[in-house]
């Protein structure tokens, strides 16, 4: 197995339709043992969602907005006399006024709660995490691919995402010297409870398999994602850090779909423009 006799930190579980579930599960096939995150009102739901898991793990409290959350995470991790070997960072939030098509129009405030959340809240769970990685290890973020291009409605949410990849090279420089790997896995759009709070989220999602060469399908396609974190935090990669590993169908490399599927696309805009036939 995979990950037998590893021991890892699973943040962003709330119910068994989360991604990050589906990352736990099947790590817990593969031999580890984890460990889950969450605070406030999520809580009750993440460690209901625990009781599913087998064995069920252990739930820490830790809000990534609260300094001394990732302190506590640190002295009880570091009590339990056990080394942690991997790290899957799952978590993201962005205001509503942050997504959606407001880019112009979003506030410093939204802005500010939206990089904390979604990207400093990585170095601050690397920093809790790695002095109990004393055999080295793994961390793996979920990403969104937007390091080089914008998305419709993604916004102020895919600016912290292509922050988060510029953390990932930094976390690899500093925490390569003791032996711990820093990646990103980016999927394709994928449904889950938070993809229902993305404006627009729908029709990126119908889009995408247009130009995906191996397909996509935004319902089925979480097992794929899973494995190739599982794989990551396994010791099957032991000379690759701070790479973004594209788990899309493809869509990142193409430009755009295929000609004949470019030319339905121009006919239908036609017609549109047209009108209905009398």
């Amino acid at each position: 197995m995979l990950l037998q006799g590893k021991r890892l930190i699973i943040t962003g579980v709330l119910t068994p339709q989360s991604l990050a579930y589906g990352i736990a599960e099947l790590a817990q096939q593969e031999g580890a043992e984890i460990i889950l995150t969450s605070f406030g009102r999520g809580m009750s739901l993440t460690e209901r969602s625990a009781r599913r898991l087998n064995p069920a793990p252990e739930v820490l409290e830790l809000d990534v907005a609260n300094t001394e959350h990732f302190a506590r995470l640190t002295e009880k991790l570091k009590a339990s006399g056990k080394p942690i070997h991997g790290v899957l960072h799952a978590v993201a939030y962005a205001p509503e006024d942050a997504l959606g098509g407001n880019f112009l129009n979003t506030p410093w405030e939204s802005v500010a709660t939206a990089f904390r959340v979604s990207t400093f809240s990585l170095k601050e769970l690397a920093v809790a995490v790695a002095p109990v990685m004393t055999e080295g290890g793994s961390i793996v973020a979920l990403d969104f691919d937007n390091s080089t291009q914008a998305w419709p409605v993604y916004d102020w949410m895919g600016v912290c995402k292509a922050g988060m990849i510029s953390v990932i090279r930094y976390l690899a420089r500093d925490l390569g010297p003791k032996n711990i790997r820093v990646n990103a896995v980016a999927s394709g759009p994928l449904i889950t409870i938070a993809a229902k709070g993305i404006p627009g989220f729908k029709q990126l999602s119908d889009t995408w398999t247009l130009s995906a060469p191996l397909g996509w399908n935004a319902r089925d396609r979480h097992p794929m994602v899973a494995k190739t974190v599982v794989a990551l935090l396994s010791d099957w990669f032991p000379g690759t850090t701070g790479e973004v590993v594209h788990v899309d169908g493809g869509r990142h490399a193409i430009g755009s779909p295929p000609v004949d599927v470019m030319e339905r696309m121009t006919a239908a805009a036609v017609d549109d423009e047209r009108g209905p036939k009398e």
